[in-house]
């Protein structure tokens, strides 16, 4: 049993770290106020190899494992917590199911989605099935040698910035996942039209709906066989929560090293903060609890590199990971006084941010039942979850 990182791995990590110290952490404020998709950045990173770390060399990736994707993921949310959903977490989702399209589906989207030259929406979630995803009800009718779509998909990451989207849509009428298949769609097709949100966090990679009528595109643009969308994007889940969990985690640890330090050079009674227990001891808890799921989740990165289920280990991380990490950062808030409440320090952005993967890939109460159907077998959950 190894705990180390490689040799290479730790070069990966250090380099990463640097660009996200350099090139990410002194816009990541400016880049939410202006709610601003920073793609000249995305390009650096795709001309790197940090998009799509674990896609094979043959197809334009680096053909690294998992866990190295993760530890690349968890550098680069040190810096900014908010692009990696794009580019690493969506990013993987949206990599892996380019991967099993075409070779000419791949020359077109994923080499420049690789390259950081192209922007990638992953559309599972409409208005009324989100946790629920096999109950979706966006359509995709053939028609000759091509589909047509109708439909709405909605809380997509970076949908405002795409120029293309994975549409999963049902090619067989009913509510079975069985009748669900994914299709890449070029967003400036003639039907397609989006709605920005307003959210309280991620403000870069601007959320939104996409409304499909009547968008019809080429049979070829189906990725793998029809009917088989729904097990495609549930194979990639497993990989996408735990890349979620150490993006919450990354700026989690940041904010507690900054803290701190705050406290040890502030005093107080005349004595530096961190001597007092009720300062130092959450602070201490918060790594304690942290550094336990971080762990685990490069357990189940390491799982999946030996071609075991993770699914287990995906499920508990993703209800801990991000509400340890925001509690640790809400602390840290606390703990730097009234100042830690303005925007002058990025903690009350992190807070924001982080808040959101409480909810995005898989809620904290569908995690849990994740868990309790792979321990305790699907009689025993409460309904009839896929």
């Amino acid at each position: 049993m190894d705990f180390d990182f490689s040799k290479e791995q730790k070069l990966i990590q250090k380099e990463v770290r640097r660009f996200a110290q350099e090139e990410l952490a002194p816009r990541y404020s400016q880049w939410d106020r202006e709610r601003k998709y920073p793609r000249e950045l995305v390009k650096k990173m795709g001309d790197l190899g940090y998009i799509g770390v674990s896609v094979s060399q043959e197809l334009g990736g680096l053909g690294e494992s998992y866990v190295t994707e993760g530890l690349v993921c968890e550098e680069l949310s040190r810096g900014d917590c908010s692009l990696p959903m794009s580019t690493q977490v969506a990013g993987h989702l949206c990599a892996g199911l380019l991967e099993q399209g075409s070779r000419s589906v791949q020359k077109a989207f994923l080499d420049p989605f690789l390259a950081g030259e192209q922007v990638c929406a992953f559309c599972l979630t409409e208005p009324g099935s989100g946790t629920d995803a096999g109950a979706l009800q966006t359509s995709a009718v053939r028609k000759g040698d091509a589909y047509v779509l109708n439909g709405e998909k909605s809380g997509i990451t970076a949908i405002m910035d795409a120029d293309f989207a994975l549409v999963f849509a049902r090619t067989t009428p009913g509510h079975d996942a069985r009748g669900v298949s994914c299709f890449v769609v070029p967003c400036n097709l003639p039907g397609m039209s989006t709605q920005a949100y307003e959210d309280l966090g991620c403000n870069a990679i601007v959320r939104g709906s996409l409304f499909l009528q009547n968008v019809e595109i080429p049979e070829s643009y189906r990725i793998g066989e029809e009917g088989r969308g729904f097990r495609l994007a549930m194979r990639g889940f497993d990989i996408s929560r735990i890349f979620l969990c150490l993006e919450a985690i990354a700026p989690a640890l940041v904010s507690l090293q900054e803290t701190m330090a705050h406290v040890k050079g502030r005093t107080a009674f005349g004595r530096p903060l961190a001597t007092f227990e009720a300062v130092s001891f959450p602070i201490i808890e918060h790594f304690s609890l942290l550094e336990a799921v971080r762990l685990l989740c490069y357990k189940a990165l390491w799982l999946r590199d030996q071609g075991q289920s993770s699914t287990k280990e995906a499920g508990m991380v993703k209800w801990m990971a991000p509400r340890f990490s925001t509690n640790a950062i809400r602390d840290c808030i606390t703990l730097h006084g009234h100042y830690g409440y303005t925007k002058e320090y990025p903690l009350e952005q992190r807070l924001r941010d982080v808040l959101a993967i409480e909810i995005a890939d898989g809620t904290s109460q569908v995690s849990k039942l994740v868990v309790q159907r792979e321990m305790m077998g699907r009689e025993f959950l409460p309904y009839n979850y896929r």
